[in-house]
């Protein structure tokens, strides 16, 4: 092997470790399900081995990693396979594991557009403006969902910290 794939291979590597765990909590957290999170993690990084893009900066890189990753969730929920599937119950709560809290719990029970929203704002710390070119929505989208995921969540979490 030469020394240039060589450092593609480290840099590859080094890519892929630095974005793996934001992109297995954002599948996650719209999958719900610790399996289909693996599998569209693995599908996120095989796209991006496939296609070696460029980044511009880490931030171009962080943006490209949730775009492909939302992208993916977003197929994988009007996929066939999908729709025949019923899934069982999971005993293993990796996710709740990492973070245990209410309010994750609260986050994950959101409609999938508005839990990703509120994970990338206050999870992932993106501004809105990033959020918007990854979720493929304009700026005042994002800011409704946002609005929103925090009104329902302020209702679901009342009783809990009242």
């Amino acid at each position: 092997m030469s020394n240039q794939l060589l450092r593609n291979s480290d840099k590859n590597e080094e890519i892929l470790r630095r974005n793996a765990d934001m992109v297995y909590r954002i599948a996650y957290l719209r999958t719900g399900n610790t399996h289909d999170a693996e599998d569209i993690m693995q599908e996120v990084f095989l796209r991006f081995v496939k296609y070696s893009p460029a980044f511009e900066s880490k931030d171009h890189e962080k943006a490209w990693f949730i775009r492909a990753t939302v992208n993916r969730t977003n197929s994988f929920f009007t996929s066939a396979w999908k729709r025949r599937v019923v899934p069982l119950d999971e005993t293993v709560k990796s996710y709740d594991e990492m973070n245990d809290s209410e309010v994750l719990e609260a986050v994950m029970a959101l409609p999938k557009d508005i839990s990703t929203a509120i994970h990338l704002y206050y999870y992932e710390n993106m501004p809105i403006k990033e959020i918007s070119e990854a979720m493929g929505k304009s700026e005042s989208a994002v800011k409704s969902l946002l609005f929103r995921g925090r009104k329902l969540l302020r209702i679901s979490l009342e009783d809990t910290y009242s």
